[in-house]
């Protein structure tokens, strides 16, 4: 009987895989792949049947069969600027997830995994909240620059997860709150949130603050002189600002657990890096509390590195005066990919059709 769904969410160096009946989480694994592994491939999209035979590896050992699968849902990825939803996948969202139609993440796997597994039982296939979630209001498009727009791309999926269980919290709808939420990992996402809506959000990519691999807002003029340097090649110094930047550029680490041991036994200038990425994330949440005027309901810290005490302590103390601050340690992803999904199998909600929400 055909009653489980499979969750995938591809990470940077890691495939978290899930085995949910209903909403009652049955396994999880987080299948870790080495640089060794994945420096084999030129492109993150051809990571593609690697990470899927590892998946199939593990339910295998598992003991469960595909047989068992109602449906399979993936992390969505950087797809073209879509509404908040659960999406059924499609050729063209495939074709699009291939290329990378907004840059390159691991998460853009999410959906290539999802329905090639799927494809091959004859289900349903699905993404919830991707990363292109565009919410924005036409004043947060504006950048100073008019050949450059400011894009929508965020950590949407813990974002609204998290977001719904605090409103739940307050007794009240995600429509009927405004929030800072700011997603805390490998990149830093934070977002305003107006009456339960994305409306801004810094672009984790190339933009807000520094985070345990990536550079964050850095003074454009220098990067400019830096990219016409000579030294770097195109994809070289993409790789220095997204995967080298960061902790790792300036410590040569993008975990911030050895990041604070180092603290602990004296080291000051890891102190200072430390401190000068909460820093950064205070300023940030500051800049959010403009864009909602100063109302403000709760400030919620998320994500991996919201387990860390002295950097949830190191942001609070600079932003406790605009709102009570909610720490939501780690992520509720592999949960809102399953009940994304299970709406749609329940018929609680019908599954949105990428090429009837983008503009193609």
């Amino acid at each position: 009987m055909r009653e489980l769904i499979l969750a995938i969410n591809p990470g940077s160096t890691s495939t978290k895989v899930a085995i949910f009946k209903g909403t009652e989480n049955l396994r999880q694994q987080n299948i870790s792949h080495s640089a060794e592994e994945l420096a084999k491939f030129e492109k993150i999209a051809d990571q593609y049947e690697f990470r899927k035979n590892a998946i199939l590896e593990w339910i295998k050992e598992e003991g469960f069969e595909l047989s068992q699968f109602i449906a399979i849902v993936g992390r969505g990825g950087l797809l073209r600027p879509m509404p908040s939803g659960t999406y059924l996948v499609t050729d063209k969202m495939i074709e699009d997830l291939k290329i990378g139609y907004q840059g390159e993440h691991a998460s853009n796997l999410g959906g290539i995994i999802a329905k090639s597994i799927a494809d091959s039982q004859g289900i349903n296939a699905y993404i919830v909240d991707p990363v292109a979630v565009d919410e924005f209001e036409d004043i947060a498009r504006i950048s100073g620059l008019p050949e450059i727009p400011r894009r929508s791309l965020v950590h949407a999926l813990n974002i609204k997860a998290v977001s719904r269980r605090v409103a739940k919290k307050l007794n009240k709808k995600l429509d009927e709150v405004n929030f800072i939420v700011a997603h805390l990992g490998g990149g830093i996402s934070v977002a305003p949130l107006k009456n339960g809506k994305i409306v801004d959000v810094n672009n984790a990519n190339e933009g807000g603050p520094f985070s345990p691999e990536r550079c964050g807002g850095v003074p454009v003029g220098d990067l400019v002189k830096i990219a016409f340097s000579g030294k770097y090649t195109y994809k070289e110094l993409k790789k220095k600002m997204v995967g080298q930047g960061g902790l790792v550029g300036y410590l040569g680490t993008n975990d911030a657990r050895e990041v604070v041991k180092r603290i602990n036994e004296g080291d000051e200038y890891a102190k200072l890096i430390f401190e000068a990425m909460a820093y950064q994330i205070a300023k940030e949440i500051g800049a959010c509390a403009a864009v909602l005027c100063g109302k403000v309901d709760r400030i919620i810290l998320t994500g991996g590195l919201a387990h860390s005490n002295l950097l949830n302590e190191l942001i609070i103390d600079r932003v406790k005066f605009i709102a009570d601050v909610e720490v939501v340690s780690g992520e509720d992803e592999m949960l809102a990919l399953a009940e994304g999904a299970f709406r749609v199998v329940k018929g609680e909600e019908e599954a949105k059709i990428y090429e009837k929400e983008v503009v193609i």
